[in-house]
């Protein structure tokens, strides 16, 4: 289903979780749930992961990850600001001790000059305060092309929080 690359990603987060003894969530928008899937696809994987919020709108984005309504306004759809809130806020609304979150523009639409397509923030957050941030523009690779390096991006982010 996955990429060998994409799993391997996978499987290492999962063994650095495990070695840790922390549970992981994912709070994904433009990628729609594939950070979650990419990880519960390998056996064992329900030993390291507690759960995965998809949060494609901003009403969700506040309702289950609690990201504040003044983010939203003051910082729009994709931006670092967003990012940090929803992986603070999935650790929040878990019992994981680590979260990775993804926003951003996979197009084909939705662009502008500031915010192009292929646009995404990525946060990774544990329970004692960290957090990284990561922007990435992938340019317009197609709507595929973005999730997929989104997804790639998601899991080794979320590697480097487990090394941090």
């Amino acid at each position: 289903m996955f990429s060998e690359q994409t799993t391997a990603y996978a499987k290492t987060v999962l063994a650095k979780a495990g070695e840790a003894g922390l549970m992981v969530a994912t709070a994904e928008s433009c990628t729609g749930g594939l950070v979650a899937a990419s990880l519960t696809e390998i056996a064992g994987s329900s030993s390291v992961v507690d759960r995965g919020f998809v949060t494609y709108s901003n009403h969700t984005k506040m309702q289950m990850l609690g990201v504040p309504e003044k983010v939203l306004a003051d910082h729009c759809a994709v931006s670092e600001q967003k990012a940090r809130a929803m992986a603070t806020g999935a650790i929040t609304n878990s019992d994981a001790s680590v979260a990775v979150s993804i926003t951003g523009i996979a197009g084909p639409g939705g662009g502008s000059a500031e915010k192009p397509v292929g646009l995404v923030h990525f946060a990774a957050a544990r329970a004692d305060g960290v957090v990284l941030h990561v922007e990435r523009r992938f340019g317009d690779l197609g709507r595929d092309g973005v999730r997929q390096a989104a997804l790639d991006q998601a899991l080794q982010l979320l590697s480097d929080i487990l090394d941090a």
